[in-house]
């Protein structure tokens, strides 16, 4: 079924796949940083996989970007606010929450902290228990080490995005920052090092570069399963669960952690982006989380 979403001043094209059958939940899909199209694998997967178990999926087109400028934490929350209400309206009253990968698993806590009487419960993949700009330092320094780059490579690449992330905070002027980039630029590991050629005109063009996700954690108050990839490269997963676990300590009910063989970041097997390559093992775990949680079923509207 093709809806839109009115939301921020602007329609989201989006697509709700309801059961044949009772419904028993419903969720909705929030979106990894180069992923914002409702048509992508990993969100095709949930639209495939879920309705069969009476569980409603809608996904929608992430509003766009604006002057290169990635989309907020806090605009992305209330999209995902707005998408909780219309799927509530095809749904009814049944337990509905948020699944989110990567950026999104930053989005969904934060929509579940800043809007309590929507979210039932959290799905997240990839959730990052640091700021972004930690998450991309970690990151990038293992991609280098993924390619056999060695710690001189690696140290100078953390000079590198501390230039940057400095001029976006305002205290490094541009000539001096870009100075460093052009430098980098000649090395053969820069297209790892996810620093653009030609630094923005201005900065604060990274609005959520500090963002620090522990505080909204804490505030969530729904069960939550999490998904990482045992070798994923681009989230530091202990510290990440840590952080869950310790923001989380006197909740009522504890996060759930998965972490899933033979997969990196996305839940694939060995990096794979197709519908074929999605993990079994991601697949039964949630499937057998949300069979526990929601209720045995009840008649749905359309």
């Amino acid at each position: 079924m093709e809806v839109a979403l009115e939301s921020g001043g602007g329609r989201l094209p989006a697509t709700v796949d309801l059961p044949v059958g009772p419904v028993r939940g419903g969720i909705v899909v929030l979106h990894a940083a180069e992923a914002g199209h409702r048509s992508y694998f990993c969100y095709e997967h949930l639209a495939r996989l879920l309705p069969g178990a009476g569980i409603a999926v809608l996904r929608f087109d992430r509003r766009p970007r604006l002057a290169g400028r990635d989309v907020p934490l806090t605009d992305q929350a209330a999209d995902a606010a707005v998408a909780l209400g219309a799927l509530r309206r095809h749904v009814g009253d049944v337990p509905s929450g948020l699944w989110g990968l990567s950026q999104g698993a930053w989005a969904a806590p934060l929509t579940a902290a800043l809007r309590p009487d929507l979210v039932d419960f959290l799905v997240l993949v990839s959730s990052s228990g640091v700021s972004p700009a930690a998450q991309m330092r970690y990151g990038t320094a293992e991609q280098l080490r993924g390619h056999g780059y060695g710690d001189a490579e690696v140290a100078e690449l953390g000079r590198l995005r501390a230039t940057m992330e400095a001029y976006q905070r305002g205290e490094l002027d541009r000539p001096r920052a870009q100075a460093v980039v052009d430098r980098a630029a000649e090395r053969p590991w820069f297209p790892l090092a996810y620093v653009p050629r030609e630094l923005p005109d201005r900065p604060g063009t990274w609005r959520d570069m500090d963002f620090d996700p522990v505080p909204v954690f804490a505030r969530v108050s729904c069960p939550t399963l999490l998904f990482y990839g045992a070798t994923d490269g681009w989230v530091p997963i202990d510290d990440s669960v840590t952080a869950w676990r310790r923001a989380t300590a006197g909740a009522a009910v504890a996060p759930t952690v998965c972490r899933l063989d033979g997969c990196d970041h996305y839940p694939t097997l060995d990096q794979g982006e197709t519908l074929d390559d999605i993990s079994p093992q991601y697949e039964a775990a949630m499937l057998s989380w949300l069979d526990a949680l929601l209720p045995p079923g009840r008649p749905g509207s359309d």
